[in-house]
């Protein structure tokens, strides 16, 4: 996304902490992006209906109505992108469930560099989802035979496992997303076994070595410390 895409994108910034807000809308700003301040999270539906921004930083904990509420009831007519602010990491799996919809989360304390690239990905990820062609914007890294149960990553085809394949499937579906343990556990065992976090570390830790010896120089699976995993191709 260079500087001619961000100039007339608009971000609602959420965030009762005044230092905070203005080290975002700073950060934005010098970016290209126009923003707009809200201390409040009872403020945030008349201003997405009346300034339609592209994309929302959205913090969890503000008076009026809390952040968890507002995204939740944004997604009853609404897909904007929603970026979840947090200083508390057992809000983590709440904050990525399906109950409330968010497309991302961001730990405080954080940097704006970090907020800026999580930012412009989840935009990136909603046009090409509007567009619905996002396979004509670029050629994929990995192209799945679900007969076969192979991948073609990097002109080189690599087996997997039944499970690592379900596995990457599910991861390469939906780009960027994160998805948690428990959430990968319930896609790839439907029949609700029971298998613990370590079988999911395991089968990923096998797969990232098929994929890495086929495309070294790109980290597809990435972990998401404390959270899960999520897969992202590279910019090339």
């Amino acid at each position: 996304m260079n500087e001619t895409e961000t100039e007339d994108t608009r971000i609602l910034i959420v965030e009762d902490e005044e230092k905070i807000a203005a080290l975002l809308r700073d950060y934005l700003q010098k970016d290209g992006y126009q923003t707009r301040w809200l201390e409040r999270g009872d403020d945030v539906e008349a201003c997405v209906k009346e300034w339609q921004p592209e994309a929302i930083l959205l913090d969890v904990m503000l008076p009026g109505k809390d952040g968890m509420t507002v995204c939740r009831e944004l997604r009853n007519y609404s897909n904007i992108p929603i970026l979840m602010l947090t200083a508390r990491v057992e809000e983590i799996d709440r904050l990525l469930g399906l109950e409330f919809g968010a497309d991302d989360y961001i730990c405080k304390p954080f940097s704006p560099r970090e907020v800026l690239a999580r930012l412009k990905a989840v935009l990136r990820r909603s046009r090409n989802q509007l567009t619905g062609n996002v396979s004509a914007l670029k050629k994929p890294l990995v192209i799945l035979n679900e007969q076969r149960l192979e991948i073609h990553c990097h002109n080189r085809t690599l087996e997997l496992t039944s499970i690592e394949f379900q596995l990457l499937k599910t991861l390469v579906t939906e780009p960027g997303r994160i998805w948690s343990r428990q959430q990968l556990m319930d896609r790839i065992y439907p029949d609700n076994r029971v298998v613990s976090d370590r079988t999911i570390d395991s089968h990923v830790k096998k797969m990232r070595k098929k994929l890495a010896d086929a495309f070294p120089t790109a980290n597809l699976v990435q972990s998401v410390y404390g959270v899960g995993y999520r897969y992202e191709e590279p910019e090339i």
